[in-house]
């Protein structure tokens, strides 16, 4: 094991400003999420892997869960309370079991696509145990850990504030370091963020797509920090429409500009799909009669950049020709490209793995796919997948019915988080490997979960006092329309 300095400095520092912040756990867990390549330390003995700085956090938060005095009164709680985090178990518990038998019992039955020694590249080999089986399940289980700790701490004190700061803090670091990393290379100083790149991955990060650099910010790759900036993208875009917050209107403005000039497909495709619900909200908006002046400006600004690049092309018709040929190569033709083939076939060969372990599955961290909902199927199998789907379908659902039972900021910081999540499950789907959904599934998952336990509550309370006929609390009063 080699402990890494840089990584400790770094985890230092976010733990200061989370305890000027008076939350130092839970906002350094979320801030920690902007270093995608830095690892706390590498563990040779499993292959070499390098658990990322939130590790660190994520350990820490349940361990000061765990050394609580009422730890299992409170856990209790949540058990009682918040049905999903049953299921949340029961798939953790059918993750590990996965993991250790599956690639043994199925040992030889199907092929799959490994990492290979040395973690250079991906490998097809006919399904064994492997160490992915260990560090995957592993983030994983610490992933489930960690929601569980956060409902624990969600459900009986108010740290939605904390969670708010915590994920504009994320946004704002994401954004420096995209800026950092653009203007390094475009001044010819390369990669002047390679320090911070402590993880064993392959680091791809001083590439050139078609004339234009490739963002990494602090990540390893562009396609990382593209799906990085979709996730935080749908944070600030949703709480500035919620609160009006000019941050929030500020960071969207930059993440979008930074998405943008990322050159990533996973990016570019994710903006359009998440661009879908967006264009239906003002469309309803605008045949309502009831759009207000932050859908005229985004109305104007579409309609200003459409003349500009018309007048631009009147000008000089070959002006725009490299970023034709960048979104050419990166999207339109991404599929026939060398790489858009090799992950094709790593996603026909996850879904054969699939029906050859008859629907079981090969476990956890034992293939690599190309799509999250893939990978889910063909290593969590069937029993793993209809769990995984009843675990979205509550971050689907949101607040639902009782977001009339929450004041307008809560339910702007769940509503902002929720889409965090969803943009983080656009991006696996269009490239994450493992079944594993990510830190930032598992966060919205406890504060949706225990906003709804809370929101109920107060619904309670106020149909026992209207039934009392006494007025109802001062607290918050849902709003009548």
């Amino acid at each position: 094991m080699q402990i890494s300095f840089v990584g400790l400095l770094i985890c230092a520092g976010i733990l200061v400003i989370g305890y000027y912040c008076r939350a130092p756990l839970i906002i350094g867990l979320i801030v920690s999420l902007a270093f995608g390549a830095t690892a706390v330390m590498t563990l040779s003995a499993i292959g070499g892997s390098s658990p990322l700085i939130y590790t660190f956090f994520a350990a820490l938060l349940i361990t000061a869960v765990v050394s609580r005095r009422r730890m299992w009164r409170d856990l209790g709680h949540v058990f009682g309370k918040i049905r999903p985090v049953w299921v949340l178990t029961g798939l953790m518990l059918y993750a590990m079991v996965g993991a250790w038998l599956f690639p043994r019992f199925f040992a030889g039955q199907t092929s799959v696509f490994v990492q290979a020694a040395m973690r250079r590249g991906v490998i097809e080999a006919p399904l064994a145990p492997v160490s992915g089986n260990i560090t995957q399940t592993g983030y994983f289980v610490l992933g489930g850990l960690t929601a569980i700790a956060l409902c624990v701490l969600l459900l009986h004190e108010n740290r939605l504030e904390s969670i708010r700061r915590g994920f504009l803090l994320w946004c704002s670091v994401h954004v420096v370091f995209g800026l950092l990393d653009l203007l390094g290379k475009v001044a010819g100083a390369g990669d002047i963020l390679s320090p911070i790149r402590t993880a064993s991955y392959a680091m791809l990060t001083e590439v050139i797509e078609n004339g234009f650099w490739r963002i990494t910010g602090a990540a390893s790759e562009a396609s990382s920090f593209g799906g990085g900036s979709l996730v935080c993208l749908s944070f600030c875009y949703v709480y500035w429409r919620k609160t009006k917050s000019r941050v929030a209107q500020a960071l969207a403005f930059l993440l979008l500009v930074l998405l943008l000039l990322s050159t990533s497909s996973v990016a570019y495709v994710g903006l359009a799909v998440l661009s879908i619900p967006v264009a239906l909200s003002i469309s309803w908006s605008f045949l309502s009669g009831r759009m207000d002046k932050d859908e005229i400006l985004i109305i104007a600004l579409l309609a200003l950049a459409a003349v500009t690049v018309l007048a631009i092309v009147q000008y000089d018709e070959e002006f725009f020709a490299p970023f034709v040929h960048l979104i050419d190569s990166m999207v339109l033709n991404k599929a026939s490209s060398a790489s858009g083939q090799e992950r094709a076939y790593w996603n026909i060969k996850s879904l054969q793995a699939f029906v050859e372990t008859g629907g079981l599955g090969v476990g956890l961290g034992s293939s690599r796919a190309s799509s999250w909902p893939i990978a889910v199927a063909s290593q969590l199998g069937l029993v793993g997948g209809v769990m995984m789907v009843t675990l979205l379908l509550v971050i689907l659902r949101g607040m639902g019915s009782l977001k009339g039972h929450i004041d307008p900021e809560t339910n702007a910081v769940v509503s902002s988080v929720q889409a965090c999540a969803l943009g983080s499950v656009a991006a696996g789907s269009l490239g994450a490997g493992s079944a594993d959904p990510g830190m930032i599934f598992f966060i919205a998952l406890a504060v949706i979960s225990t906003s709804r336990v809370n929101a109920r509550k107060s619904r309670d309370a106020t149909i026992r006092t209207i039934q009392l006929g006494q007025p109802e609390p001062l607290a918050y009063r849902p709003a009548t329309h």
